[in-house]
């Protein structure tokens, strides 16, 4: 299969993933770990040391309660 038919395939296992492991967050810690996943994804992915931070408190208060 040629590369250019596999990028595809590839990112579209990648979203199902992605959306699979949200949908766990969710589940067992409710919206606020949805919020604290997402603030960790978009600072990790901005660089914004701050909102990664608040993300990974939020998660690490979540798993503590």
């Amino acid at each position: 299969m040629p590369e250019s038919q596999l990028a595809p395939i590839v990112a579209l296992l990648l979203a199902v993933i992605v959306i699979g492991f949200e949908q766990i967050v969710q589940w067992r810690f409710g919206a606020m770990g949805v919020i604290g996943l997402t603030l960790l994804a978009i600072g990790v992915k901005s660089r914004n040391v701050t909102c990664s931070c608040i993300g990974a408190v939020v998660l690490a208060m979540l798993l503590t309660h």
